[in-house]
């Protein structure tokens, strides 16, 4: 070890020298998210933190439900066994501090019996110099920085956090978002501001944005020619009573294609009018929610429904401004509405 290599302190233990035996034992200590793991043996965890420049014991965030300190060392760990490269690393770094900010309420997310799982959102020049997808397929599978990365928090929540399925992870029925849920934004084709502008960073800087979220919802729209039609399938594909934001609020997401972005621009609507009008139109009349949730809605969304009457509106987010807007995607005509926890906010941090 040189000098500049990093000095580890997490507690090693000995297995025997195989792939096979250290994904056994990893398995026998749940210590894994059930898919196999690359051994993190100090050589692979010093490479990962070398050239990092920071302490490795350095306190990132503390996860839930054990509050435990997720230290760079812990990430990096975490990061080997995910099958990340060196070069990701700052990208899960920024997407566990951001995880760590209280309005998160990464508590919730992590013990609810929703589906919620942490989407991590990539914007900036980093984007391009790791090849993280924001293209044809984004949400899907086929590219390494997306899946590892995705997985690299995931581990951290599981080994650092304690968040395993059917103990502290209550979620029903789960989504396939706990194994890995990282996207970019594609900028190159979006004609509004990024995510990551949008929320106060300059467009030269990377940043990633934590969202507590569902599974997308594919909207299909292969056939409007127009800004107004095609707001009209969006706004009305999202009427979904049993969706935790219309009985929370909080801050849905539009994952729209660049063929529908493109519709929208040419028609000259901003992000802030594509936001009102969606806005408008994902609402349902409070008589649609059965009588039990209907007093869900007064309770929980008090400030606009606590006297509210049975052909209120309910909309998807208090505001317009809740709603959330990025560009995703190759070509076609889809797009997706992930709804989120409901009592959760998102949370972006830069990229160091």
């Amino acid at each position: 070890m040189t000098t500049d290599e990093p000095r580890l302190q997490a507690e090693r233990v000995l297995v025997p020298d195989s792939f096979e035996a250290a994904n056994d034992y990893f398995h026998e200590k749940q210590w894994t998210d059930g898919l196999p793991i690359v051994p993190p043996t100090p050589e692979r965890v010093r490479a990962m933190l070398y050239g990092l420049g920071r302490d490795p014991q350095e306190v990132v965030a503390r996860i839930p439900p054990f509050w435990a300190d997720a230290t760079f060392e812990k990430i990096a760990i975490n990061a080997v066994m995910a099958g990340c490269l060196p070069d990701y690393l700052p990208v899960v770094i920024a997407a566990v501090e951001a995880l760590g900010d209280p309005s998160f309420n990464l508590y919730g997310v992590q013990a609810t019996t929703h589906s919620a799982a942490p989407l991590i959102i990539v914007n900036g020049p980093v984007v391009h110099r790791l090849g993280v997808n924001g293209g044809a397929n984004a949400f899907g599978q086929g590219v390494r920085a997306n899946a590892t990365i995705g997985r690299a928090v995931r581990l951290v929540l599981i080994n650092v956090g304690g968040g395993r399925p059917g103990s502290t992870d209550k979620s029903t029925q789960g989504q396939p978002g706990k194994y890995a849920y990282c996207v970019a934004e594609n900028e190159a084709l979006s004609p509004w501001e990024p995510l990551h502008v949008e929320r106060g960073y300059r467009r030269e800087e990377s940043a990633v944005t934590v969202v507590g979220a569902a599974a997308p919802q594919n909207i299909a729209d292969l056939f409007s020619k127009d800004a107004d039609g095609l707001l009209t399938m969006l706004g009305h594909s999202s009427r979904a009573p049993g969706a935790n934001n219309f009985l929370l609020g909080g801050e849905p997401l539009y994952a729209i294609c660049p063929e529908h972005a493109a519709i929208l621009a040419r028609d000259g609507f901003d992000k802030a009018q594509v936001k009102r009008r969606l806005w408008e139109l994902a609402r349902i009349p409070l008589r649609d929610f059965s009588p039990e949730n209907q007093a869900t809605v007064r309770s929980e969304r008090a400030a606009l429904y606590a006297s509210a009457g049975a052909d209120t509106p309910v909309h998807i987010a208090d505001r317009p401004e809740d709603l959330m807007l990025i560009v995703v995607g190759g070509p076609g005509g889809h797009s997706a509405l992930i709804t989120t926890f409901g009592h959760t906010r998102a949370v972006t941090r830069r990229i160091l």
